[in-house]
């Protein structure tokens, strides 16, 4: 019984690895191949048939995409417009999240479901208006209207919501009747026990701000404002594309994704751990 139930095991598990083999290949191979190119020279990214490996390695991509144009300014553009407004998300959502799920009141469900309703419409359908009181506030080419538009997000408010609803109701009432202020449950009590799902919608919320484009295309006026991902599409003219400075550029843009994923994971899994909260 024993044996069967082993070799049940690595059946399973031989199967489970023939399906994400394949999948991880897809994901890690066009990765694994923006970085090879971003090694190569010019001449060799437009080679037919082209080839995986350079003949002739190289950092000139990486010299070019920092001194032919303001790319480390770019870069630290994003940084700061994604760490910004990543911490606004996080307040914003845990804060309006913590209103909706604990404190009871009819208004509230309302405003709940016309405010998780708007999950639905695009950016695209009021960036206009957006733009026209950014514009009216003077803040056009500038950080504080880059940020503006990221520091609510109707997912964040819903997931947040969701995590804290899990929370038992008698450790607030508990501390209420220690004399704590919602404050000091919100800040005391309730952001320590969703620490897991706060890392996960901080790797959310940053991912979702550094790689938008519309956005800081419409509202930048000066280079100095460029965020990467307008600074990737400079190397590319009407007739001409610069695989390797586009590939280069791209490797260094992805750096801090890779990043925050890592940091935040192992933040993850500790607090998850630690406060029992997996699947809420």
């Amino acid at each position: 019984m024993r044996s069967h139930g082993i070799r049940r095991f690595l059946v399973e598990d031989g199967i489970r690895h023939l399906i994400l083999a394949p999948l991880a290949f897809l994901i890690v191979f066009p990765i694994v191949w923006m970085v090879l190119t971003s090694l190569k020279p010019s001449a060799e990214t437009i080679l037919w048939p082209p080839k995986m490996l350079p003949q002739v390695p190289t950092l000139q991509n990486y010299y070019e995409v920092f001194v032919r144009w303001p790319f480390l300014r770019f870069f630290l553009n994003s940084v700061l417009v994604s760490g910004v407004s990543t911490a606004a998300i996080l307040l914003t959502s845990s804060s309006a999240g913590y209103a909706f799920a604990k404190i009871k009141s009819r208004w509230l469900g309302i405003i709940f479901f016309v405010f998780i309703a708007t999950i639905i419409v695009p950016f695209e359908s009021y960036m206009i208006p957006v733009y026209l009181l950014v514009n009216r506030l003077g803040w056009l080419d500038s950080y504080p209207g880059l940020i503006l538009p990221f520091i609510i997000m109707a997912f964040g408010v819903f997931f947040m919501r969701q995590t804290i609803q899990a929370i038992p109701d008698e450790l607030i009432q508990a501390a209420r009747i220690d004399g704590c202020s919602e404050f000091a449950i919100f800040w005391r009590m309730i952001l320590p026990l969703s620490a897991g799902p706060l890392s996960a919608l901080a790797i959310y919320a940053f991912l979702n701000v550094w790689g938008f484009f519309t956005w800081p295309l419409i509202i930048t006026t000066t280079q100095d404002m460029y965020t990467t991902e307008i600074g990737l599409a400079l190397f590319q003219s009407q007739f001409f594309i610069e695989y390797g400075l586009v590939a280069a550029g791209a490797t260094v843009t992805a750096l801090p994704l890779l990043l925050v994923f890592f940091v935040f994971q192992r933040r993850i899994i500790t607090a998850v751990t630690l406060t029992g909260l997996k699947g809420t």
